[in-house]
């Protein structure tokens, strides 16, 4: 379509709106802007097309034969626009919303959560895709993706929701008190991995250390690994926030402590508006994420008290 032998779409739109209302007044307030403003979009489309397209009459107008030609091709085309918008508002606001994340992530922190986003919000679907493979974020398909990393994800928008550290943890059963100080030595001992990741090989590099080739390693879904970690079957490496109540209780013992600045969990999105559900459910994970750190603040101080 040539979109420049058509006139102005803001002035087609003032004079729907002159000939639905009656005024000009009636219309600039329909329209939020001044009697004015109305006024001078339907002169504009007069010269336009070079005729009359309405008439004082009384303290309201009229149309002219031309004006109502006009008005009338005009309410058929704003109608047939108005049931396009209606139709993608409402597919987008019916289908599922899709959320992506790591079988870890789900398990330890997001599903104890899920019924109370179900009670205060029963009209939102929810299709949970839990993976430790990187989903990609296609228009129409997963909504947001739950990433541990930095937060740079090119063409992707990502906002923080927490910032954890990452810790190789083991039971004392298996470990028991011993003191590592070189990474290396913690190649003797079984290690569990989960399914899609290979934190175990980038710990190690991050540490200087070649993964070496006789470690035992067990991969399985992230559910398995905390009962795991109790039960004393291997070394894992994990986000302490997800761990951090056994931590506290003395079942686990953090052997290695990696701090990355900037580093957490975010909340990835396309870039774009978002359409109402996920926005709904992005508020409550940011709630939840904050009520968290509060919590955590108040057990970290309760504890230097004691």
């Amino acid at each position: 379509m040539d979109w420049t032998h058509l006139p102005p779409l803001s002035a087609l739109r003032a004079f729907a709106t002159v000939a639905e209302e009656g005024t000009l007044s009636a219309a600039g307030r329909r329209l939020n802007v001044s009697h004015a403003a109305i006024s001078q979009q339907v002169r504009s489309l007069e010269d336009w097309f070079g005729c009359r397209l309405v008439r004082r009459e009384g303290r309201g107008v009229c149309l002219t034969d031309e004006g109502r030609q006009l008005a009338g091709h005009l309410d058929t085309a704003f109608r047939g626009i108005r049931k396009a918008v209606d139709e993608l508002s409402q597919a987008g606001q019916a289908r599922p919303l899709q959320v992506t994340m790591t079988p870890s992530f789900a398990v330890h922190w997001l599903m104890p959560r899920l019924s109370e986003f179900r009670h205060l919000h029963p009209g939102i679907e929810l299709s949970m895709n839990p993976t430790g493979e990187i989903v990609d974020l296609q228009p129409g398909g997963i909504d947001l993706a739950l990433r541990y990393g930095s937060g740079e994800w090119p063409g992707l928008e990502a906002e923080a929701l927490m910032h954890t550290p990452t810790v190789v943890v083991a039971a004392r059963s298996l470990v028991g008190d011993r003191v590592f100080d070189d990474p290396s030595s913690l190649a003797d001992f079984p290690w569990m991995q989960e399914y899609g990741t290979d934190e175990i090989s980038a710990w190690f590099e991050s540490q200087g250390v070649r993964t070496p080739p006789q470690i035992d390693i067990t991969h399985m879904p992230g559910y398995m690994l905390l009962e795991g970690l109790r039960n004393g079957d291997g070394i894992s490496i994990a986000s302490k926030a997800f761990i951090q109540p056994l931590i506290s209780s003395g079942a686990l013992r953090v052997l290695f402590e990696k701090k990355d600045p900037g580093y957490g969990f975010h909340m990835v999105t396309l870039p774009g508006v978002k359409r109402a559900p996920l926005k709904v459910f992005m508020s409550w994970l940011r709630a939840q994420a904050s009520r968290d750190g509060m919590r955590a603040a108040g057990d970290a101080a309760a504890h230097s008290e004691g």
